[in-house]
């Protein structure tokens, strides 16, 4: 009996890593359904090619199919062929994993910055367990969210949608905001260009003690 469930127990091992390498595999590609429904891939799951990091170029690095974000804080920006990396309307999905106190976000309608916070656009705010309240899925500083919908060290899907002046988000199946731009602007100081218009994408690293991995990184651009 005893050998019965070494043998078992090991079987299930390399099923779950086979299982594991399969998922690896699988990240990163599109199907023929979603390229036919107008879906690009921004991250080809082996390089960091079409992507430019500020500040501390060290904290982005690329493991098992992922862009791992670990160290001083610095933001990697969309460089690439797709749509000139310059997005109006459209949809963008990204898969996340992050870490326990892990503190990220994705900025959309920004632009490439030598250094610094991005100045320009919104940031979608990645944040399960870090001491910042407004949690993943928020349009951070503008509606925040506070309720987190994901566990640490899951993968789960991001979801960000722009049409005209209308902004919506989705943590897996959860709306986490439903936003639409007032006019006349009113911003908080240092929040003066969070407005929409056009632009690049980026991926934040905001502190050494964070850790957030992207990988599935797609985009559908909307009339």
């Amino acid at each position: 009996m005893r050998i019965a469930s070494l043998a078992a127990a090991a079987a299930l091992v390399v099923a779950s890593f086979a299982t594991a390498a399969h998922a690896a595999d699988a990240a990163n590609t599109l199907t023929a359904e979603e390229s036919a429904a107008g879906w690009q891939l921004l991250f080809d799951g082996k390089s960091l090619d079409n992507w430019r990091a500020s500040d501390k170029p060290g904290t982005f690095s690329v493991k098992d199919g992922a862009i791992v974000v670990h160290g001083p804080r610095s933001h990697l920006y969309y460089t690439g062929p797709v749509q000139q990396h310059d997005f109006k309307n459209f949809e963008l999905k990204v898969e996340v994993m992050t870490f326990p106190h892990a503190n990220s976000g994705v900025y959309f309608h920004t632009q490439w910055q030598e250094a610094g916070w991005p100045e320009r656009g919104y940031e979608v705010q990645v944040n399960n367990s870090h001491s910042d309240p407004s949690r993943t899925g928020g349009l951070w500083g503008v509606q925040d969210y506070m309720k987190v919908v994901s566990p640490d060290q899951q993968w789960f899907t991001m979801t960000v949608r722009v049409e005209g002046k209308h902004v919506t988000t989705f943590v897996n199946n959860e709306k986490t905001a439903d936003y639409t731009e007032e006019s006349p602007l009113v911003r908080q100081e240092g929040l003066e260009k969070r407005y929409l218009s056009s632009g690049t994408f980026a991926l934040q690293g905001h502190d050494p003690g964070s850790e957030t991995h992207f990988r599935n990184i797609r985009v559908k651009v909307l009339p």
